[in-house]
């Protein structure tokens, strides 16, 4: 099994191409939940549902949100009747004594379903209604994950991070507000003053993900502060990361984010926006995969081809750099279920460099 992290669409775009480096089924994802909202009473995991959406075929691969084709009749009833009523339109935070009560899950990134300002397809309503009432019945997320994954007929194991509720909150000068707020809203506008994790420090990675991480580990082209950092501030995820294989895809080239606002967001924690800045930031990791234009000098093994994903055969592509990284840097060929191959130095081409690669099979962890 290789386990992948992911939030935002850097990874699921690495996990997207149609043929796959890595088995389907011996792939695990661990989603990240801090981007996670409760929206007119309905719980939206929008990075669980991107791998979700994709890997069940319906994904509007276009936006990278929602299912292809959706139809927007319910949203578009929701603005009209707000217009209609002279309501003002969101986001709306539910007032602060709700956010702690009821629903433990959503705690602190409650808002009011009126004119709701994240665009919700009517066929992804249903995912979300049918997703929050498996938890209101009892389940937890990661029950109600793997039912919805079932759905779409998954054959990745699609993980959330944990049964706890964590939020992450931008601290801005205009004051705090949950990331969905700040980038969906906002468009990322407010200036980053810090990002916490809110609960994270009383929430628990699941046993499926601990358990996932002590297979070899891809960190996807995400955004290392709001889509990763979520998941590494549970404990015990980094020494996890630590004990285990782990490669990396920079989100950048040199100080060039290729999308999103990840150099923002990086400043704003006081790290370096560039792939300098995020090899400090995972220290965790054994090697990297760097874009052939990026010229960055790293103190660990590094293979470099064309990182920018605009598809499936691009895709493809980095995944395959990020499997001869991984048996280079100690993961036994036998765990990564690779396909079509048994040694995976055959996945080397002339689309990728592997020179500064240690050669594949020493010291397997």
């Amino acid at each position: 099994m290789v386990t992948f992290l992911a939030g935002g669409t850097g990874t699921p775009k690495l996990l997207s191409g149609d043929e796959p480096v890595f088995a389907r089924d011996s792939v695990a994802v661990v989603g990240n939940t801090g981007d996670d909202v409760e929206l007119g009473g309905l719980l939206v995991s929008p990075d669980l549902d991107t791998v979700l959406f994709d890997g069940g075929g319906v994904l509007d691969r276009d936006r990278w949100w929602g299912i292809d084709g959706d139809t927007h009749e319910t949203d578009d009833e929701l603005f009209r009747l707000a217009d209609a009523a002279g309501l003002e339109e969101g986001p709306r935070y539910l007032p602060e004594p709700a956010q702690t009560s009821g629903r433990e899950i959503a705690r602190w990134r409650r808002f009011s379903g009126i004119a709701e300002f994240m665009t919700i397809g009517d066929r992804d309503r249903a995912v979300h209604i049918t997703r929050t009432s498996l938890l209101d019945e009892g389940h937890t997320l990661t029950e109600a994950t793997r039912t919805l994954a079932d759905a779409f007929d998954l054959d990745i194991d699609l993980l959330p991070m944990s049964d706890d509720p964590v939020a992450t909150i931008i601290h801005t000068p205009e004051g705090e507000m949950h990331f969905q707020e700040y980038w969906v809203a906002n468009r990322a506008a407010p200036t980053v003053e810090d990002v916490e994790f809110r609960g994270a420090g009383e929430a628990e990675p699941t046993t499926a993900v601990r358990e996932a991480l002590a297979d070899p580990v891809v960190v996807g082209p995400s955004n290392p502060v709001t889509s990763v950092g979520p998941i590494r501030a549970l404990p015990g995820v980094d020494d996890a990361l630590d004990a285990t294989p782990v490669v990396a895809v920079s989100p950048f080239c040199e100080d060039e984010p290729f999308s999103g606002p990840v150099a923002d967001l990086m400043a704003g924690v006081g790290a370096e926006p560039s792939t300098a800045g995020v090899a400090e930031t995972y220290g965790f990791a054994d090697a990297f995969v760097l874009d052939s234009e990026d010229a960055t000098e790293l103190d660990r093994p590094v293979v470099r081809t064309d990182t920018k994903i605009d598809g499936p055969a691009d895709a493809e592509r980095v995944a395959r750099a990020c499997a001869l990284a991984l048996a280079a840097v100690g993961a036994s060929p036998a765990s990564l279920g690779l396909v079509g191959v048994d040694d995976p130095t055959e996945l080397d081409g002339d689309d990728v460099d592997t020179s500064e690669l240690p050669a594949v099979g020493g010291g397997e962890r």
